[in-house]
């Protein structure tokens, strides 16, 4: 599970929701939360966004954590 799937799900859980209730509340399908909390690799973006947007927080880059050992 990567950072994303784990916020996602922790903040779910942390406000009592279900997976059903945050599609409903996000207005996405129960399919994509469960894809997104599963760690799937291709989302589209403004989904996620949607669902941040509910624990007020959106998607942004930040530095990526590479070993550059050559």
């Amino acid at each position: 599970m990567n950072k994303l799937s784990q916020f996602v799900k922790n903040k779910r859980k942390s406000l009592g929701l279900t997976q059903e209730d945050l599609s409903f509340k996000a207005g996405v399908g129960l399919r994509f939360v469960r894809d997104l909390e599963q760690g799937k690799q291709s989302l589209q973006m403004d989904k996620v966004n949607q669902i941040l947007s509910l624990f007020g927080h959106e998607l942004g880059p930040i530095l990526s954590e590479r070993n550059e050992e050559s």
